[in-house]
């Protein structure tokens, strides 16, 4: 019996795409003089919006340590009690407690290279989200924002950004960017959000938005424009929640035991499994958080509980977006914001360490069943292609379409990339 129902879409977004004609049809047009440069780029928005591409990052807040995940060395001094595992790739092994994953290595691959400089978890919780390191000049926008931004559609009933999970550290949103691209945060999955279901008909909603209006309206006109302004587009935000069929998205209590059992019966698994339902839907980005990363000490037996809700519910997402046709056209992102030290301290934990960790990345054209980089012996540093955040942040950006040099300007007056440097790993590609 098939566990999970298929789904056909579109077809690949690989080869000459309708966006690669677009772009030189609008840009012949725009050299003729035809169409404005606002114009071009307004098309090429809205073809990438027409393509469907989202993304679901699996946050491991804390920063779990590679030697218990992705990257085991059993024969190591401080290796621990962790053993390696096959997967479903010859030659490819990870720590076990991880075999749901390790049998959908095939869509799967690893990053074992990553490094980084910032050892504070609130510093690299916020550059693995934004690209950049705190600046206390500006408020940086996060990835998912800039995304929104650019392939969401800020027309849709439901948000382009949804983050799922308290995550600690984590209140990253639109920055400069505005309220548009906020996230919407779902605490616990499973049920709908929060005084949506109140029951209130829609016709007396209707009328006490308008006497809402009515109030603001007198507000505006003694200085209160701006804030106003704001204030409206976050209601007319959470009134289309409020009113669209698509909010049963948010219901998790319709999908068949099957589902729910295979993505497991844990906060983190009904989250995987509401990621999978909202790009389903639309949405463009949703972030899913697993805590309890931060394992100064017991590392062993707190990765064992953490892998135990994580490992079924990243395998489950992977084989459920792929029966439904939807992988190709969803990147999943599972990392943290840094490692763990390959020395075991006096308390059998391991301490930050963002010189050498790992990531695991599928969909999204990535081609899966490989493993990008190596560290040492030990794990203590990498020796083989070094993968940094921006180089991570570059890739996704390839994957979804996005134009990571695309510059925004910030209320300094400065322009900055959505990305600020780094480079694409091809290899993921190949």
């Amino acid at each position: 019996m098939k566990l999970f129902h298929h789904q056909a879409v579109g077809v690949s977004r690989r080869g000459f795409s309708r966006r690669s004609f677009l772009q030189t049809v609008s840009a012949s047009a725009a050299a003729a003089g035809v169409l404005s440069f606002r114009d071009v780029m307004s098309l090429q928005a809205e073809e990438l919006r027409r393509q469907g591409m989202s993304m679901i990052l699996l946050w491991m807040a804390g920063g779990p340590s590679h030697l218990e995940t992705f990257d085991p060395k059993p024969e190591a001094e401080n290796g621990g009690p962790t053993e390696a595992i096959d997967t479903s790739v010859p030659g490819i092994q990870i720590a076990n407690g991880w075999e749901k994953t390790a049998g959908a290595m095939q869509d799967i691959a690893l990053i074992r290279s990553m490094t980084n400089k910032e050892g504070n978890h609130r510093r690299a919780t916020y550059q693995l989200h934004t690209g950049y390191v705190p600046s206390g000049s500006v408020k940086h926008p996060a990835l998912a924002s800039n995304i929104a931004r650019e392939i969401g559609n800020l027309d849709g009933a439901l948000p382009s950004f949804v983050r799922v999970g308290a995550a600690r550290n984590n209140r990253i949103g639109a920055g400069f960017l505005g309220v548009d691209y906020e996230p919407f945060a779902v605490q616990q999955a499973g049920k709908l959000p929060q005084n949506v279901a109140a029951g209130v008909p829609h016709p007396r909603y209707n009328t006490r938005l308008g006497l809402l209006n009515r109030l603001e309206d007198e507000f505006a006109a003694r200085g209160g424009k701006t804030n106003v302004a704001d204030h409206r587009k976050i209601y007319k935000k959470a009134s289309k929640l409020v009113l669209t069929p698509d909010v049963k998205a948010f219901d998790l209590s319709n999908e068949p035991d099957e589902v729910t059992q295979a993505y497991g019966d844990t906060n983190f698994g009904r989250g995987c499994l509401l990621a999978r339902r909202l790009v389903e839907t639309g949405v463009t980005f949703v972030e899913v958080t697993q805590g309890g990363w931060d394992t100064h000490q017991d590392n062993f037996e707190r990765v064992k509980n953490n892998a135990a809700q994580v490992d079924p519910a990243f395998a489950a997402l992977i084989h459920d977006l792929k029966q439904r046709g939807m992988l190709e056209k969803t990147l999943v992102l599972w990392t943290g914001e840094f490692g763990r030290t390959p020395r075991i301290n006096a308390r059998t934990g391991r301490d930050h360490y963002p010189r050498a960790f790992n990531a695991a990345i599928a969909g999204g054209g990535i081609q899966g069943g490989q493993v990008i980089g190596s560290t040492s012996d030990d794990g203590g540093r990498v020796e083989e292609t070094p993968v940094t955040v921006p180089d991570l942040l570059q890739t996704v950006c390839r994957s979804l379409n996005v134009q990571a040099d695309k510059e925004n300007m910030s209320p300094l007056g400065r322009p900055m990339k959505i990305v600020d440097g780094g480079t694409v790993v091809d290899q993921l590609f190949a």
